[in-house]
């Protein structure tokens, strides 16, 4: 089966190889919730590849398998930096392809809101008949267990810069999740140990991927590795994560503007 994605023109023989972005949507969601950053991306001169897949239909390894191996490859065989932008459950398909495959010239990666520990909302919600017929089996992957898959991954062994919120408009996350959270995974259940940077922003979960600013600080990371370039003022909203031990505590240190 090929994989559906949108891509930007190809370069012609006379422009200098551009670096490449693949492009993972969460769970439920579509390639159309990466649309407002595969157009900026493609505008910085990337060429971007926005992922389509039933993700609601497929485990996290069968997405992997069978609609993102076939776009690593086919863009390993022209020896580009490739880098990954993922929002939610896209995250946790990058790590799985990566523990089990090989990706040529790996750029960076940039997770929005992954829940790279699980979420207690899937502890709480997995055995309700709702939740696996709506959100499949990949839903049923996404728990805190320790056996569950995001915590069987290992650490990032890559570049990695993550970006997720501290807004919910979910009351369930009130009485299900554990500190600040997003409405579906809390901050600490998004960090991993290895990452570069972490950077908390007043965003929710479902509409993180198409905040301006966090698009800006996404284009930043891919290019430099930090979310913000050396001259550049940090915003006081935003903060800096440090994973203690096995990731699973994690201090807070307010950046301010310096």
């Amino acid at each position: 089966m090929q994989p559906e994605s949108s891509q930007t023109e190809c370069p012609s023989a006379f422009e200098p190889p551009r670096e490449i972005v693949i492009l993972l949507h969460g769970l439920a969601r579509s390639s159309n919730s990466m649309a407002k950053m595969a157009k900026s991306l493609s505008r910085k001169g990337y060429m971007v590849f926005n992922l389509e897949y039933p993700s609601t239909r497929l485990s996290v390894e069968e997405i992997a398998e069978r609609y993102l191996h076939p776009i690593v490859c086919r863009t390993n065989r022209n020896h580009r930096t490739i880098h990954f932008v993922t929002h939610s459950m896209g995250g946790i398909v990058v790590r799985h392809y990566l523990k089990h495959y090989r990706c040529g010239q790996l750029g960076r990666i940039v997770m929005l809101a992954p829940p790279n520990q699980g979420s207690e909302l899937v502890d709480f919600l997995k055995e309700t008949y709702l939740f696996k017929k709506i959100l499949g089996p990949a839903g049923q992957q996404l728990s805190t267990a320790e056996e569950a898959l995001p915590n069987q991954l290992g650490p990032a062994d890559f570049e990695l810069g993550i970006i997720t919120g501290n807004i919910s408009f979910n009351p369930l996350s009130l009485w299900v999740l554990k500190g600040p959270d997003d409405g579906k995974v809390a901050v600490k259940r998004a960090a991993l140990p290895g990452m570069r940077e972490m950077l908390v922003v007043p965003c929710n979960h479902t509409f993180i991927m198409q905040s301006s600013k966090v698009i800006a600080r996404t284009a930043v990371f891919l290019k430099s590795g930090r979310f913000y370039e050396m001259m550049e003022n940090k915003q006081p909203l935003h903060f800096a994560y440090q994973l203690q031990g096995n990731g699973r505590s994690i201090s807070t240190t307010n950046q301010g503007n310096r």
